[in-house]
């Protein structure tokens, strides 16, 4: 657990600087729509105070904003990613911390929602960290999940994963000039998702109701969880 941690910190300190260009190149700019589709799915509105976990350069926390949250606190294990999220957002200084999902240093009962954007799968401790969640969560909070998925249909299951291993690492590799983070990230969505249940594990935590929509050819899921 402890070697993964490091792991995945190494990783997005290392291609921090071309992460926002390789996501929406990578996706052919998807990225932007699978983010405002999950946050309106969730209702986000003014009286919302959102803790974006993962939140890498802050692409959620920019899409909530724009509908307007006013609270909005940002939260990443990596420092790169935690340095550019606050030149690109001026607007949220002071409301960035370093810190992992599994060991959140904030009180109960504190906010009204919970974002990750495609970093559950890098969790050392998923069910840690979605006890985690729960705790901090105020009643009827809402903790919202958007990640990879492989897709059932067998013909786009066969043409994402020869994307996945294929191209995705050769052009990530390029672009970035770390060709070992963009092989990890398709093994990692292959491995997530044969040995991963995110519902299971949100009910292990205690929400309530779980409510899952799929994108995209089933490429990509969102769970929004009620506390």
């Amino acid at each position: 657990m402890i070697e993964k941690k490091k792991q995945v910190k190494q990783i997005f300190d290392n291609i921090a600087g071309r992460y926002d260009f390789l996501n929406h190149f990578l996706s052919f700019g998807i990225d932007f729509y699978w983010r405002k589709k999950a946050l309106k799915l969730t209702k986000l509105n003014a009286d919302s105070i959102l803790l974006d976990i993962a939140c890498g350069t802050g692409d959620v926390a920019i899409q909530a904003k724009k509908m307007g949250v006013q609270k909005i606190y940002g939260a990443d294990f990596s420092h790169n990613m935690l340095k550019l999220f606050n030149k690109k957002s001026k607007w949220i200084d002071g409301h960035l911390t370093q810190l992992v999902a599994e060991n959140i240093p904030f009180k109960d009962d504190s906010f009204t929602n919970i974002t990750v954007a495609f970093g559950v799968r890098n969790f050392y401790d998923i069910q840690e960290g979605f006890n985690s969640f729960y705790r901090i969560l105020k009643s009827n909070g809402k903790a919202t999940i958007i990640e990879f998925r492989m897709p059932s249909n067998k013909i786009i299951n066969n043409v994402y994963k020869f994307y996945f291993k294929n191209i995705l690492p050769v052009l990530g590799g390029i672009i970035s000039g770390d060709k070992a983070a963009y092989t990890y990230l398709p093994d990692s969505v292959q491995e997530f998702d044969e040995k991963i249940d995110l519902a299971k594990l949100l009910r292990n935590s205690g929400f309530k109701e779980i409510k899952k929509y799929n994108f995209t050819f089933q490429t990509v899921q969102v769970l929004i969880a009620i506390k």
